[in-house]
């Protein structure tokens, strides 16, 4: 398979991987046998394969999503299909039917977390998918699985004579009607063309390959899981620094491979990785978006002491609902993220003193829109109501790399 990442490639890689995906083996499992039989299947370390599950279900429960979906797309080795190909007539599965569809229920609720889980699940299962891929692209080749082939037993076989009679693989030749000569019981009626079996070309050596892309994809893993859980502590492991580490791992296994003659297929992974850095660099999330929050985030205050001075996030989305807040009085805040999208929604008749602003990405703000490098707008917005005395927000509103929302509602 080509190394080029193009759009055919992608699918080609994508239909291969289905049409020769792992078989969940019996021995060796702990739960499915979904690790194993990635391990098995790609000849890797199955540690490896458990210890980058674990580091996924870190991510907001990313590896638990994976590991459900080859649960029910993965077969058995002695099953002629999956789980849930089973479930809908393509075959025998050895899964009972009422664990199937329990697990399919388990997959709607880890979907849906799947897309309301912030951008720690996102990244987690988008990382799975691409190493599962990056793997296939690059070990695709060892230990394809063998197609079945169904052999007759000569006993079995039966030809018709010449004279209309049957005989079976046993019956001697017609000119040794007694079948005396043990040595001819083998052999063919005379005249007849014997088969000659075509000679099997020489195996070819299977040439080894490094293991490099599979250690640095692991260890790139961990990088991401040691982050996402030490990061509400650590203060620096903020997500670009944290994009630079993992970063960093797969410089250094392009440099062992450099020696060992592996890891080409890292390069399909550090190019657009190293492409985000350099915009998360130009939108200096360190600046807009500290703080410690990782993920999703919704107010809907009520009283003016409801609302935070700060609303913040590194990565994810803020949603606050000012519209609850009485009519009179003073209120100012602050939102920021790092990554993601921040929408505020003040009261139709509140006097506005706001300033939206995000380094790259979209901002619309009390119908001012702008898109591109820093787009950024500053003004006070009257209440529809035009009066005086009523409730006041100053507002501050920033995206490091994303989108800002400000409306009436």
């Amino acid at each position: 398979m080509s190394g080029n990442l193009t759009a055919a490639n992608v699918e080609e890689t994508l239909k291969d991987f289905w049409v020769s995906r792992p078989r969940r083996p019996h021995r060796g499992r702990k739960i499915a046998g979904v690790a194993e039989g990635i391990a098995e299947r790609y000849r890797i370390d199955p540690v490896i394969v458990r210890v980058a599950f674990v580091a996924m279900a870190l991510c907001n429960g990313a590896g638990v999503f994976i590991y459900l979906l080859g649960w029910l797309a993965l077969a058995q080795e002695d099953d002629e299909v999956s789980p849930v190909e089973a479930l809908i007539g393509k075959g025998r599965s050895s899964t009972p039917i009422p664990l199937t569809v329990l697990l399919c229920i388990a997959v709607f609720p880890a979907t849906g977390f799947f897309f309301d889980g912030g951008f720690t699940m996102v990244a987690g299962v988008l990382l799975s998918v691409g190493a599962i891929y990056l793997l296939h692209q690059n070990r695709g080749a060892v230990n394809r699985p063998v197609p079945t082939t169904t052999t007759t037993s000569t006993t079995d076989q039966v030809t018709t004579m010449g004279t209309g009679q049957e005989k079976t693989a046993d019956t001697p030749p017609a000119w040794d009607p007694l079948g005396a000569a043990p040595f001819a019981w083998d052999l063919p009626e005379p005249g007849q063309a014997v088969a000659q079996s075509p000679e099997t070309p020489p195996a070819r050596r299977s040439r080894h390959r490094s293991p490099i892309t599979g250690i640095t994809l692991g260890v790139s893993l961990l990088v991401v899981a040691g982050a996402v859980i030490a990061g509400p502590y650590v203060e620096w492991l903020s997500p670009l620094r944290t994009l630079g580490l993992v970063i960093g791992v797969m410089a250094l296994g392009l440099v062992a491979g450099a020696f060992s003659r592996g890891g080409r297929g890292l390069i399909g992974l550090v190019i657009p990785l190293s492409l985000v850095a350099v915009v998360g660099t130009i939108a200096n999330f360190d600046e807009f978006g500290g703080g410690d929050r990782i993920g999703d985030f919704t107010d809907k205050p009520v009283a003016i002491e409801q609302v935070q001075d700060k609303y913040e996030t590194r990565a994810g989305t803020i949603e606050l609902d000012l519209t609850a807040l009485p009519g009179s009085g003073t209120v100012e805040t602050e939102v920021y993220a790092g990554v993601g999208t921040v929408q505020v929604t003040v009261p139709k008749n509140a006097d506005v003193d706001v300033r939206c602003e995000t380094e790259v990405g979209s901002v619309q703000c009390l119908g001012k829109q702008s898109d591109g490098r820093a787009p950024a707008f500053e003004f006070t917005s009257e209440g529809e109501d035009k009066l005086d005395g009523g409730l006041k927000i100053v507002l501050n509103v920033h995206a490091g790399l994303g989108e800002v929302v400000v409306n009436r509602g």
